[in-house]
């Protein structure tokens, strides 16, 4: 009878004066404890995967310097190790006439026009004075060194 009326017995309750009467409530509210636990997993993984894609392709040491923290919004990067190679933000060249039309494309779009040079530490000062010329010629208006902190 039940499955016929769309009743079901534990949507009764008693009433003060002992009567049986049927639960109107509705239940409006949401249940927010999942929806939470979500969003803190997905803060939690951000948070740990955004220092992974701020990593240069090539690894360098950098020198020691006396300087500050500098933001880098909107800069382009370019990377030279200590066996010559080079790149570009996050891509690898082979030489620096193949980085040549990417890096003014890069330099075009930048507002700012700086590029930051990551230069190892025992990269060949030769190479990087030509890699500073070239960033000049396509349209760099400013161009920074990075270093890391002495302690």
């Amino acid at each position: 009878m039940a499955e016929e009326t769309g009743f079901h017995p534990s949507s009764l309750r008693a009433s003060s004066r002992g009567e049986e009467a049927f639960d109107t409530e509705i239940m409006s509210g949401i249940n927010v404890t999942p929806l939470v636990d979500v969003c803190l997993v997905l803060v939690i993984i951000f948070m740990v995967t955004a220092p992974l894609m701020s990593d240069p392709v090539i690894k360098v040491k950098l020198p020691k310097a006396h300087t500050q923290e500098g933001e880098e919004k909107d800069k382009v990067g370019i990377t030279l190790s200590r066996d010559g190679r080079i790149a570009l933000d996050q891509k690898e060249y082979s030489t620096l006439d193949a980085l040549e039309p990417d890096l003014r494309d890069k330099m075009a779009m930048s507002d700012s026009k700086t590029v930051i040079l990551r230069a190892d530490e025992d990269a060949l000062h030769g190479k990087l004075s030509d890699i500073m010329y070239r960033a000049k010629e396509a349209g760099a208006l400013h161009l920074t060194i990075a270093t890391e902190r002495k302690k």
